[in-house]
This record gives C-alpha cells, sequence and structure tokens, in this order.
C-alpha cells in the first residue's frame, strides 16, 4: 500500500548535512517526496511510497547524519499525492 507521511525531525538538524542525508536515504528506500529547513531550527520530511519503505526511511531518518543529533520526530500520515517523481531539496 501507498502511503504519505510527513516528519518534523527536532535536534540539531541544520548545518550539518542532514537535507542531503534524507536525499540519499530516501533514494535507497525508494520514497519520494522533499526535504526543507524549517524557521525553527527544524527539519521537514514528506515522503510517499510503500508503508515498509516508509518505515525504513522513518528509521534512517532517527539516525541521520554523523554529526546530527536527533532530539525527536514527529510524524503525521498525510493525504496522498502522487505528484513526486523524485525526493529533493525545497525552499
Amino acid at each position: 500500500m501507498i502511503v504519505a507521511r510527513r516528519f518534523i525531525v527536532k535536534g540539531r538538524v541544520q548545518g550539518v548535512g542532514y537535507r542531503y542525508f534524507a536525499i540519499r536515504a530516501a533514494a535507497e528506500c525508494d520514497v519520494t517526496g522533499y526535504v526543507r529547513n524549517l524557521p525553527d531550527g527544524s527539519v521537514e520530511a514528506v515522503a510517499e511510497g510503500h508503508a515498509k519503505a516508509i518505515e525504513r526511511f522513518k528509521h534512517e531518518l532517527a539516525r541521520g547524519p554523523s554529526f546530527a543529533r536527533i532530539l525527536n520526530i514527529v510524524e503525521a500520515d498525510i493525504p496522498l499525492t502522487g505528484g513526486y517523481t523524485r525526493f529533493d531539496v525545497t525552499y
């Protein structure tokens, strides 16, 4: 089943390569969507893909790159758009 999920990742996640880590993780997990920095210092990732792939992606987001420090991930199911062809950084 294809699902869509929004993740808000809190902690030291800006300025440490987190968005580019998320792009690599999305490619490995075969999910589409986007990642972006938020003004409060957190990172938002929106992903669409098979439910198991989304769970693997969440696990990778929780791991993060070596210089990141993930304190919390808030996730929510969102409506599926089917409009993403890849996973990329957005601003």
